[in-house]
């Protein structure tokens, strides 16, 4: 309950803070100790009347003594007897006090998304500044130890302050170049709650819904981005297959073989009709077109059903536009769909001479599938047990194990019936491979 109220506050305080003192790295410190005494206290004393304000005063006190403290180092190092100048640091002025009701989420995940960190260190900054996640929180979504990840935040706030980039939005000929830095870490954030690249647990929950609710607030503060709206609709039509994607004991379960009763109803209907309002709307984006490709899935009342044709002719446009393997990769799939598994495996060979997936499971994995289909067991087995070597992913290792074992013990010879690929087992977006 408490942590639902804190996180929308928290890029909204930062924000606040970083305005109001002109030090994000700062600030950001200040609202993690913040929500630190919120958490410890609001159980016990009950909410506050103005949870926003309660937040920005006791940051702001946090922050104030933060720089009071750094004011004496520096002047016990220097040993000198000096007056701090006037600076905004010191006390809130009025524009400060109105500044406090603006809402900086945006510009707060801009800054978090600067170009100038690394994909995994955007991922890790959001999440904890905008998210409202703690360190430990995010250590261990990402399998990794606290101090580790406590080291990429610091450099991660430290690169931002070095570059001397104001906390404001980017003026408008940065922002189309900024937006899809966002909208890339929001997909990357969503990417590893959908299927964890390593670990015990197929899924990540908590990181999937954060990454919906984090796109969810760009998209009501710019309802016109068709892309925003496209990103998304692809998070929600794909995490609505969530709850039939692993059974009782936490196994992947091909898309093929789901019951499409668990499906959210809900979700897909909104994914739905957001893609189909922006696809309504002018030029189309790669966001835009997977959506499309995940609702084709969605609508679909059984596997058989699915329409292929159109997801191959879809996947066309998305490799076209973005020269991704993994677009490639599905594509390749699709096309064994819609007409024939020796059609894709010849498309796979090709992919595979590129160079940029070579010894990725996802290819041994997709191989593994259409030499199933086309009732070579054998090698279909083999590639099996290369991509269970090759995976991070232990319910997706052990899965693949499964299923080469099983094949090897039914390998009689005979064609194998045509399979179903399984929904995306990575990254939801840009093309996944259709894991069998």
């Amino acid at each position: 309950m408490v942590d639902d109220l804190l996180r929308p506050l928290v890029p909204q305080v930062v924000g606040v803070l970083t305005r109001r003192f002109g030090d994000f790295a700062t600030a950001e410190d200040a609202v993690q100790e913040a929500l630190l005494d919120a958490v410890a206290q609001w159980p016990v004393e009950g909410v506050p009347g103005n949870p926003r304000g309660w937040l920005v005063h006791v940051a702001s006190r946090r922050m104030t003594e933060r720089v009071r403290n750094e004011q004496a180092r520096r002047l016990r190092e220097e040993r000198v007897a000096a007056q701090a100048p006037p600076d905004r640091r010191t006390a809130p002025a009025a524009d400060d006090e109105r500044a406090a009701d603006r809402d900086d989420t945006l510009t707060t995940l801009f800054l978090c998304c600067h170009p100038a960190l690394t994909p995994a260190s955007a991922i890790a900054l959001t999440l904890r500044s905008v998210g409202g996640l703690t360190t430990a929180e995010i250590a261990r979504a990402f399998l990794v130890p606290e101090a580790t990840m406590a080291q990429r935040i610091s450099r991660a706030k430290q690169r931002i302050k070095a570059s001397g980039v104001p906390f404001r939005m980017p003026l408008p000929e940065e922002r189309a170049r900024r937006l899809a830095s966002v909208l890339h870490v929001l997909y990357l954030i969503f990417n590893e709650g959908y299927a964890s690249s390593a670990g015990p647990d197929l899924q990540r929950v908590e990181l999937a819904r954060e990454a919906i609710r984090l796109t969810r607030t760009v998209h009501d503060l710019l309802p016109e981005d068709r892309e925003v709206a496209g990103l998304l609709a692809l998070m929600l039509l794909t995490d609505a297959r969530r709850p039939a994607r692993t059974g009782p004991d936490g196994a992947p379960i091909p898309l093929a073989e789901q019951d499409r009763g668990l499906w959210d109803g809900a979700a897909v209907a909104e994914g739905v009709a957001l893609v189909t309002a922006a696809l309504a709307g002018g030029a189309v984006g790669p966001y835009q077109l997977q959506a499309a490709i995940a609702a084709l899935h969605d609508e679909a009342a059984t596997a058989e059903e699915t329409d292929w044709p159109q997801i191959l002719a879809l996947y066309g446009l998305l490799e076209r536009m973005s020269d991704n393997p993994m677009v490639s990769l599905n594509r390749a799939v699709a096309a064994a769909m819609t007409h024939g598994a020796e059609v894709g495996l010849g498309m796979l060979g090709a992919l595979e001479a590129d160079g940029r997936l070579a010894g990725h499971h996802r290819l041994h994995t997709a191989r593994a599938h259409l030499l199933e289909m086309a009732g070579d067991r054998h090698a279909a087995v083999e590639e099996y047990r290369v991509a269970a070597s090759r995976t991070t992913s232990i319910p997706e290792r052990d899965h693949l194990t499964t299923r080469a074992a099983r094949l090897a013990a039914t390998d009689t010879g005979e064609p194998a019936a045509p399979g179903e690929p399984g929904e995306p087992a990575g990254p939801a977006v840009p093309g996944d491979t259709e894991d069998p």
